[in-house]
């Protein structure tokens, strides 16, 4: 029983850390904020924003800041940035979970330059 209970529990252990490594998130913020925010063509919100998704390593997605009185600004960020831990650990048991080896850095800033 107790053997059963430790086994269970080991494997319901490592479904979590492996599906919790899958997700990524990143807060991105614009100065001066309230931004419109579009990533990959889709509208987000207003900065700041919290974004996450289950992209793979070396994803990249492309991003357009737009604020009435500023020049919009078009930049990219990729799944690339930090290593997740927790996709590490669950990579040594199935090696799925390396596709998600890498995650976005907490916070991006950017700053928008006015128009003229």
């Amino acid at each position: 029983m107790k053997n059963l209970l430790l086994k269970n529990t080991s494997i319901f252990l490592i479904a979590v850390l492996l599906f919790s490594s899958c997700v990524s998130t990143t807060v991105i913020q614009s100065y001066p904020s309230d931004a419109k925010l579009y990533i990959n063509g889709e509208y987000m919100g207003t900065t700041p924003v919290t974004y996450s998704d289950k992209k793979i390593v070396g994803s990249t997605n492309l991003v357009t800041l737009e604020k009435e009185g500023y020049n919009p600004l078009n930049t990219a960020f990729s799944r690339d940035e930090e290593l997740d831990v927790g996709a590490l650990v669950g990579g040594i048991f199935v090696l799925v979970p390396f596709l998600w080896i890498m995650k976005y850095k907490p916070t991006r800033n950017f700053e928008l330059k006015p128009s003229n």
